[in-house]
């Protein structure tokens, strides 16, 4: 076998903004490593994304803010991102042991709909829950069933190296070939005893994954194609080796997902590749850790979870839940919880009320810029990144650079702070008035004519708040 590639030992390093290298946690090797491009100013960044057999849930929602965030922050240093997302819309099986049916033939059951309805409503139910939380469209959106000709040829390459073999049920890959299978997870094959955590069947080894999987004699799927192995349909992994790298190539700088890809998808990804092309398919590996409700993890087979949708029935808008998931490092679990939500929403207000405050925007301070690049080239530190906002707000510099600086900061954060605007109150114009006559006598400092007007607006059930840019009427809620 070819040398596995690592770091770009052959790539030039890219020059970062005020010399500030970005550092991102790999979890192949375990490490903080510097990102250095493989084709500087280029990154091609690949994402795992939704089985369509269900909506997206929330917690797999906080696995795409952060893919997001990775990509505005790659961005910000300088780079152009080819960021290619999978819809995975066959293949995965109800177990990671390639056993029990496909997800979708068990949705469309559940649902009443052809699997190929079903894909559809999710997802564009999954598309419009990104766009609703400020996540950027991925340049390339690809889907499983459209690349059936490309997950075949990645086979019959495996299968030509030797790494396969043929059982009653399909092509399954014989990790014990490899050396080094299991390394992004850490496994240990030779411990894993077959029978007790496994289910075998046919399998050689219990860590063999299929392929391809053959359709049940005398039954018709909804998703099945003709293959050199006969009518069937593709293994769960081999969609994302094989898009990946026909949209970025056999050795790509960054692959994403969720922290329970680590021990079968990811680590089958890398095998697959490994045994066709001789590489680990990307330079990083890089995963999302999970959201909890009640301290267990969030998933569609436990039979609860919340949709984006569930909290806007409650109320809260998207942003606020992007705003709650900033509050965390993407390599840290997180506990939902309403009270968390209600805290998000009043911080969240707060910060637009003050940007908006503060009126047009100037020259950005460069000692916060400097320090905010510093805090999000450090792995993605995102609390300590939205803390800088707060810091902002106390500090002793013009509403103009506050803005400026605050405004840079949102092209990572994503809450679209620049086009926000509060909910307009028809004002009656006399109070207009009482509260121009009371700004006149605060500047005059004539503070008692200043309290009996504000006792006067209080009375007509309004209330006036001293802005650096005038006085502002609200009603008293």
């Amino acid at each position: 076998m070819t040398n596995i590639r690592q770091s770009g030992a052959h790539s030039r390093i890219f020059r970062y903004k005020n010399g500030m290298t970005l550092q991102l946690y790999d979890t192949y090797t375990r490490s903080l490593r510097e990102f250095v491009a493989l084709h500087p100013p280029h990154v091609g960044l690949y994402a795992c994304g939704l089985t369509v057999y269900d909506y997206a849930h929330i917690g797999n929602l906080r696995t795409y803010i952060f893919e997001d965030i990775l990509r505005r922050v790659l961005r910000y240093n300088g780079y152009t991102v080819t960021h290619v997302q999978n819809i995975t819309d066959v293949g995965h099986l109800v177990s990671d042991e390639d056993t029990g049916e496909d997800k979708m033939e068990k949705g469309s059951r559940r649902t009443g709909m052809t699997a190929w309805e079903m894909a559809a409503l999710y997802t564009h139910h999954f598309k419009n829950d990104l766009r609703q939380l400020h996540v950027l469209e991925p340049t390339i959106w690809c889907q499983a069933t459209d690349h059936i000709p490309e997950q075949i040829a990645l086979i019959q390459c495996i299968e030509a190296k030797g790494y396969t073999y043929r059982t009653s049920d399909g092509i399954y890959f014989d990790t014990s070939l490899l050396a080094d299978y299991g390394r992004l997870a850490r496994l240990n094959p030779e411990g894993q005893q077959a029978g007790v955590r496994v289910d075998m069947a046919e399998k050689r080894n219990p860590t063999d994954f299929a392929l391809w999987k053959s359709s049940p004699p005398d039954t018709h799927r909804q998703m099945e194609w003709p293959s050199p192995w006969g009518m069937g349909f593709p293994g769960w992994h081999i969609e994302c080796s094989a898009m990946a790298a026909k949209y970025l190539g056999p050795f790509f700088d960054i692959h994403c997902g969720g922290e329970d890809h680590i021990p079968v998808h990811h680590t089958n990804e890398i095998a697959q590749t490994q045994a066709c092309y001789g590489t680990n398919l990307a330079n990083f590996w890089m995963h999302g850790y999970f959201l909890q409700l009640s301290d267990a993890k969030m998933s569609k087979s436990a039979g609860e979870f919340l949709r984006l949708q569930t909290l806007l029935d409650r109320g809260y808008e998207p942003l606020a839940y992007r705003y709650y998931c900033l509050n965390s490092h993407y390599r840290s679990k997180l506990n939902f919880s309403w009270q968390g939500m209600d805290a998000a929403t009043t911080s969240l207000n707060r910060l637009r009320q003050a940007v908006y405050e503060w009126g047009a925007a100037g020259l950005p301070d460069q000692a916060f810029l400097d320090r905010f690049q510093t805090q999000v080239n450090d792995d993605l530190n995102m609390p300590r990144a939205l803390a800088l906002a707060w810091e902002l707000l106390k500090v002793d510099l013009p509403a103009a650079a506050k803005k400026a600086t605050i405004l840079v900061f949102d092209q990572i954060y994503g809450l679209g702070l620049a086009e926000w605007q509060p909910n307009l109150e028809i004002i009656p114009s006399h109070i207009i008035q009482l509260a121009q006559q009371r700004q006149a006598a605060r500047d005059a400092q004539n503070w008692a004519e200043a309290d009996r007007l504000r006792e006067q607006i209080t009375v007509a059930g309004y209330t006036v708040q001293d802005t650096p840019i005038g006085p502002k009427v609200r009603t008293i809620s």
